[in-house]
């Protein structure tokens, strides 16, 4: 596909989306690589504009330029109690595991946590709330496994995963730091690897170089 062909794509994608205000948003492409630019009104409709384009046919990588620009004023001490009280419901979220700091609408999470999914899904919480302008996750992960137990435990969830070509991903693990390579058929896939990999216990961070091929 040509990168016309793309943008055209990923903007009627963006048009077909109720849960984005697309007259707003600016595209981008060069070599499969999209870029999305404009403001939007929330988090919330920031990230529903990332996986939009993320599942248009042809996309490579993406990255987003997109300003979070509320349409009220929110004060930080009730964004900061409302992002308190968001962690504090969900039950993914060890209870005061979680601490929050807003400076100027940016939420930043600190705390520690035993998996990656509960360190998502804080950030996640944070996505879907009025006055919020960003996200910083410094949540740290508690080392609980060996390198050797999780790079197998990563292995086997890309065997269960029909999305993923288990043999053509290679998985490498240092103190918690997951480095996958090899190749991808698609975008998809790729994003697939690289959650399955953030789902090993004590995992702080992944390096993809996983190619598209």
């Amino acid at each position: 596909m040509t990168d016309t062909q793309i943008r055209q794509d990923v903007i009627d994608a963006l048009d077909w989306d109720p849960s984005v205000d697309a007259i707003n948003i600016g595209v981008g492409v060069d070599k499969g690589v999209v870029v999305l630019s404009g403001q939007v009104t929330s988090m919330a409709e920031k990230i529903a504009a990332q996986d939009i384009a993320r599942r248009v046919k042809g996309v490579v990588a993406l990255a987003d330029e997109i300003q979070v620009c509320p349409t009220s004023a929110h004060a930080d001490a009730e964004i900061a109690a409302e992002v308190a009280e968001a962690i504090s419901l969900d039950v993914l979220v060890p209870p005061g595991a979680v601490q929050v700091m807003v400076t100027r609408g940016w939420v930043t999470l600190l705390g520690e946590v035993g998996w990656s999914y509960q360190r998502r899904a804080a950030e996640g919480d944070v996505h879907r709330l009025k006055g919020v302008t960003g996200v910083s996750n410094k949540i740290r992960l508690k080392p609980n496994a060996s390198a050797d137990d999780v790079a197998k435990s990563i292995e086997a969830a890309f065997r269960r995963n029909a999305e993923i070509e288990a043999s053509r991903i290679h998985v490498g693990v240092r103190k918690g730091e997951v480095t996958l390579t090899g190749l991808a058929r698609t975008l998809r896939e790729r994003e697939a690897a690289e959650q399955a990999a953030w789902s090993a216990p004590g995992v702080h961070a992944v390096v993809d170089h996983i190619q598209l091929g």
